[in-house]
């Protein structure tokens, strides 16, 4: 697998210099726990394979076969962004020109982000038809932290709520502008997903001479909390017993008598909040899913052969093979998984909301949700809202899709994505 080096003073960097991060799952070691290494690929290339990639690596003798001819040739690269041995895991789809053929248009470059609790192989349904589009070299990364890249310390700033998220975003940006300058790209077309979203967004505005269109596809982080948020969370996400309650002196309501039952039936029980409020802290001091898979052992992959099992639209080889990758991933050493609670409050609420954030962004902007996303597509349509005429806005909802709608219809995905890379390329 290709490394490509820098030399770059890591005390200056974010995600170096923190202590390591000891939490309550690290006294529960009663399996081994795989160490971070950038061999044993043969998850990640099993799964980039049943989508059509054959994905090449110097380093490890591991190389994906390819009898038929027909799937597409990527690489996988460690690329390293500080001196201090951490590297950005990058798969690259490079064009070029056939031989004694005139050299290939000047291409122009899409970058894929991942979300939370996945890497950049659950792109895997995408890969071959985008990386097919002319004049346009396609990457996808895994965040430092997460998935195959190096796993440094991480460790929160809990100074003041400001801290806390300024430190938790800058590991992120930064890393993925130094991981830009080696891989020596001038200006991208940035697509995150989810989590990758939000961190792509924060990229755009520190950066935007570097981002020509940005694509964000199911982001998290952009909304206010909504106004009941805080009642929510005393009744631990259930419905209030008095939500229709009449005012005192107020005769009582049919629509009162019809709800009451219902909501004294979903009041929290004693046991529920003790439950949610173990769970709020927990997530208050960013404990993640991935800490339980790793402690859970054996039992952690059957977690994960739950969780992928749910994903009927994909072939028996496809379910297992992305099993096997989640597990891998999932129980590599802890990261900087542990900023979510930094970012977000639990209810998947930004801290800082994006929507307030945005009154600078000028870079043409796409919204993509799923048509049946847990994330609720009006905040795309409140942040094109708050964008106004300063740049130009898109919304996209795909059918037959959810939050993974890259992954549940890769065809609307890929229609929207690879249109937009073509009127960049008319440009």
């Amino acid at each position: 697998m290709t490394t490509i080096s820098t030399q770059v003073d890591a005390q200056q960097l974010p995600w170096v210099t923190t202590p390591q991060r000891k939490g309550v799952f690290s006294m529960f070691k009663l399996w081994p726990r795989p160490a971070p290494t950038k061999e044993n690929h043969k998850a990640e290339l099993e799964l980039l394979q049943s989508g059509g990639i054959v994905a090449h690596t110097s380093q490890s003798t591991e190389t994906a076969d390819d009898p038929s001819g027909k799937n597409t040739a990527a690489e996988l690269m460690d690329v390293d962004i500080d001196d201090a041995g951490n590297y950005i895991h990058t798969l690259a789809i490079r064009q070029r020109a056939a031989e004694n053929a005139a050299p290939k248009k000047a291409r122009h470059s899409l970058v894929m982000t991942h979300g939370y609790f996945t890497g950049l192989g659950y792109y895997f349904r995408n890969f071959q038809e985008l990386g097919g589009v002319d004049g346009w070299d396609v990457y996808a990364i895994d965040w430092l932290g997460m998935g195959r890249s190096a796993r440094p310390a991480y460790a929160s700033t809990m100074t003041s709520e400001e801290a806390r998220v300024a430190g938790a975003e800058a590991f992120f940006v930064e890393s993925l502008e130094e991981w830009r300058k080696r891989v020596g790209i001038d200006k991208m077309t940035l697509c995150g997903h989810s989590f990758g979203g939000y961190m792509s967004t924060l990229y755009a505005l520190k950066y935007p001479e570097r981002v020509e269109k940005l694509v964000l596809v199911s982001p998290i982080g952009f909304p206010e909390e909504p106004p009941d948020y805080q009642e929510k969370l005393r009744n631990g996400f259930r419905v209030s017993r008095n939500r229709n309650k009449p005012a005192a002196g107020q005769e009582t309501t049919p629509e009162y008598e019809e709800a009451d039952p219902k909501a004294e039936a979903a009041a929290p029980s004693r046991a529920w909040m003790l439950m949610f409020r173990a769970a709020i802290g927990l997530w208050d001091r960013n404990y993640t899913p991935q800490g339980i898979v790793r402690t859970a052992g054996p039992f952690g992959r059957r977690l994960i052969n739950w969780y992928v099992g749910r994903f009927a639209w994909l072939t028996d080889t496809q379910r297992k093979s992305l099993s096997d990758y989640a597990h891998q991933i999932s129980t590599l050493p802890g990261s900087s998984e542990y900023a979510l609670g930094d970012i977000l409050r639990p209810g998947a609420f930004a801290r800082l909301p994006l929507v307030n954030r945005i009154d600078s962004l000028t870079i043409p902007t796409v919204f993509m949700y799923g048509e049946n996303d847990w994330v609720d597509y009006t905040s795309g349509e409140q942040a094109i809202r708050r964008i106004g005429t300063r740049a130009a806005t898109s919304l996209h909802r795909i059918p037959a899709a959810g939050h993974n709608l890259h992954l549940e219809n890769p065809v609307g995905f890929n229609k929207v994505l690879i249109d937009e890379m073509l009127a960049i390329s008319k440009q």
